[in-house]
């Protein structure tokens, strides 16, 4: 075999991992390697300004777990994300729904319900801290000129937890509204057109047809929106002027309680044991998540098949 067509078998075998390298490198040096690292600094009592840590195995998990502001702090988390996620959804899912009729200016309208997404999250929380404050925010504001009395929104642990999702709900549910636009858009409108001829009225057309079909895509925005609910920090930390999740813990979350510990107590050992739990929490639901995605996957494979053994019947 002559040079050139061993060049030619080499280039043609090894070139395509010669062109996604880059990425893997990129992503071992500013990826992988500070998560190495923050699992090494988790086992050790960590001195910042010597670089070094003295190793005291799992004594930084331990103390985690028996804080208490741990267990608030995760109370907290899982009721914000509770309080976003569900409504979040079901907006979504009734302006994706609005948005894939035949109205004007289509465009326009799915332009702007991006607009909250490509806000800057510290903007979208001091405007929204602000509209819930105890004393002159608009909302109490407007309460106390209609009759009713103001609330605490920043002293009483639901409503601030009201609050911060509704931050949360305002930035992200346009963004999730045009991933299951772009999934509605992509039902066959014959679907639609035979429907309409059997007599269906559009309620019926959307739960018959458009929702089992939204089933993949809904069960990726539902991962999505549990992993990024349960890292929660701009909102949250924005929420008042001190930025340590209330006075008596109304709304710290776990990511808040992560960065007091690591940049305000300066004990970066603790703050990466406590990442590391936070990690196998949304290892834990992913893998749920996980389970019930083949399943729902899994059925919707099997009607497919009893589909189209029914169409092949039919055409025997």
């Amino acid at each position: 075999m002559s040079f050139k067509n061993k060049l030619s078998r080499f280039d043609l075998r090894f070139s395509p991992y010669f062109y996604i390298s880059p990425f893997f490198i990129l992503f071992a040096i500013v990826g992988l390697f500070p998560i190495a690292f923050t699992a090494v600094i988790s086992f050790q009592e960590w001195d910042l300004v010597r670089n070094s840590g003295t190793f005291v195995g799992l004594d930084q998990y331990i103390w985690i777990l028996n804080d208490p502001k741990f267990w608030t702090a995760l109370r907290n988390t899982f009721s914000i994300f509770l309080l976003s996620s569900v409504p979040q959804l079901i907006l979504a899912i009734f302006i994706a729904a609005m948005l894939d009729r035949n109205i004007r200016a289509k465009t326009f309208w799915r332009m702007s319900v991006l607009l909250p997404f490509v806000m800057m999250p510290v903007a979208v929380a001091l405007i929204f801290s602000n509209m819930f404050g105890d004393n002159h925010g608009l909302v109490n504001n407007v309460l106390t000129n209609i009759g009713l009395q103001p609330i605490p929104w920043h002293k009483d642990p639901f409503w601030s937890h009201i609050a911060i999702a509704t931050m949360v709900n305002f930035r992200w549910t346009g963004y999730n509204a045009l991933i299951l636009l772009a999934a509605m858009q992509a039902v066959p409108r014959e679907y639609y057109e035979a429907a309409t001829v059997d007599g269906a009225n559009a309620f019926r057309q959307f739960w018959s047809i458009t929702l089992p079909s939204l089933k993949p895509t809904l069960i990726f925005v539902i991962i999505t929106s549990t992993i990024g609910g349960l890292q929660i920090f701009d909102e949250p930390r924005m929420f008042d002027n001190t930025g340590q999740g209330g006075a008596a813990q109304q709304w710290l979350t776990i990511t808040l309680y992560l960065y007091n510990i690591g940049w305000g107590e300066f004990n970066f050992g603790r703050a990466a044991a406590l990442a590391w739990i936070l990690f196998a929490i949304i290892l834990v639901i992913g893998l749920i998540n996980l389970l019930i995605t083949r399943r729902l996957v899994r059925d919707e494979g099997r009607r497919g098949e009893v589909s189209r053994g029914r169409r092949k019947g039919a055409k025997r």
